[in-house]
């Protein structure tokens, strides 16, 4: 059975730093990714990275602030925030499948989700 969990979330002043985490059980994955959700907005991609890490891409609201990262011994993904800003306050989730796509449809598995919370 395959589970993925995520943690790491909190809250945090803007210019802050935070590092989310996701465990991935059961099997191991081609791609995985980062998407997150606003309040009231809809579900936004914001990284993804391929198995050697190889092939890694950003959204540019988050280009040169996150750093998406694997350890594939330990089956886990990172996301590195820093110089975060209040916009980036949202629920993050962690996705895991066989194609690295910006889109959230093409995830099998996904996360509970963690939030983030950047307050001015």
């Amino acid at each position: 059975q395959v589970h993925v969990v995520e943690s790491g979330g909190g809250l945090v002043q803007a210019g802050g730093s935070l590092r989310l985490s996701c465990a991935a059980s059961g099997r191991t994955f081609y791609a995985m990714a980062w998407f997150r959700q606003a309040p009231g907005q809809e579900r936004e991609f914001v990284a993804y990275i391929t198995w050697t890490g190889g092939n890694i891409v950003y959204a540019d609201s988050v280009k040169g602030r996150f750093t998406i990262s694997r350890d594939n011994a330990k089956n886990t993904l990172y996301l590195q925030m820093n110089s975060l800003k209040p916009d980036d306050t949202a629920v993050y989730y962690c996705a895991a499948g066989g194609a690295a796509t910006s889109v959230f449809g093409a995830y099998d598995y996904w996360g509970q989700g963690t939030q983030a919370t950047v307050s001015s």
